[in-house]
């Protein structure tokens, strides 16, 4: 699997609807951000600057982001990922690895040497740029700051970029390192869809130095977020209520996933509250297995004895899969 989240490929190897199949393959949110009502012209006009301006200052005091640091926001932090070493200067690149894996592919197709590193403790001397995602997909692992602006101090001194992909910080707001780029030169990737659960809104913010936030801008032109995303972005930003509710009902969801797969014989790995990576040694046969079954979760070709397994959306759903397991 190249990714979680599309059924496609579940559906041809294994038939049924998408409305048969229980989705625990990706790290989304399964209960979105209610939808508010939007004005009919939202749809019929271009976004006008005021809408954008609006949306960036929801994000800006959501994800706490001093005045004198940039803001741009993408249609989602893929289209982020894609620009962002097409802007950087050419260089040798290290991603702490695994992780997602667009990042090695759109530097790599950039023309980048890219080198994976298995901790931030070991960024090569001929590394001129970094990219680390924090939390970790897809074993949660964080990184603290003080490692961070070590690090970022040793690109500094290359002409560097550190990306930090923080797709799972909502989760901790704490775990944030946008301070970090007032200083040093530190690219954020916030990533809208997971965390309130809108992936197909694509929604993504980059937040980083003025000049380079200014390039991205500029490179993906205007009128790049559609009017919805922009309205429905400011709207789930600005509730503050809801993100915090959000924050402690994941805690408990996942809490009751960990009891389903301990029950089950799997071992953690790690995770966020969004999902869980576990360990077993018949990790495939579980995949397959459990898929015709029409439940679908995150298999690895780097790894054949782990398995990432999002959230079930309610209590009926956890109790369908903990069956399943319990059957096999």
């Amino acid at each position: 699997m190249k990714h979680g989240g599309d059924l496609s490929e579940a559906m041809a190897q294994f038939g049924g609807t998408p409305e048969a199949w229980l989705d625990l393959s990706t790290g989304i949110n399964p209960n979105p951000y209610p939808l508010p009502p939007l004005p009919h012209d939202v749809w019929q006009r271009l976004p006008s600057r005021a809408d954008e301006a609006a949306l960036l200052a929801a994000a800006r005091r959501s994800y706490a982001v001093p005045d004198n640091i940039g803001i741009v926001a993408a249609p989602g932090t893929q289209a982020l990922i894609q620009w962002l070493p097409r802007l950087a200067g050419h260089g040798t690149v290290a991603i702490v690895s695994p992780t997602y894996n667009e990042h090695a592919a759109a530097w790599r197709l950039a023309g980048h040497e890219v080198i994976a590193i298995s901790s931030i403790e070991e960024v090569p001397e001929a590394t001129r740029h970094v990219v680390i995602v924090n939390p970790n997909n897809p074993d949660g692992r964080v990184v603290d700051h003080a490692q961070l602006v070590r690090v970022a101090k040793q690109i500094a001194a290359r002409d560097g970029v550190i990306v930090i992909d923080e797709a799972f910080a909502d989760l901790d707001p704490a775990i944030s390192a946008v301070v970090l780029c007032e200083r040093w030169p530190v690219v954020v990737l916030r990533s809208f869809g997971k965390f309130y659960g809108l992936a197909g809104l694509r929604l993504g913010f980059a937040i980083g130095p003025q000049r380079l936030i200014a390039r991205i801008g500029e490179a993906m032109g205007p009128w790049i977020c559609s009017g919805p995303a922009l309205a429905v972005g400011r709207a789930a930003l600005e509730d503050d209520r809801w993100a915090n509710e959000t924050r402690d009902r994941l805690r408990k969801q996942v809490a009751k996933l960990d009891a389903v797969l301990q029950a089950a014989g799997f071992a953690a790995v790690g995770g966020t509250a969004l999902f869980r990576l576990v360990r077993h040694r018949h990790a495939s046969a579980y995949h397959t297995t459990l898929a015709r079954r029409r439940i679908w979760c995150r298999r690895f070709d780097w790894a054949d004895d782990l398995l990432r397994f999002g959230l079930p959306p309610d209590d009926a759903a956890l109790k369908r899969f903990a069956l399943a397991l319990a059957d096999i």
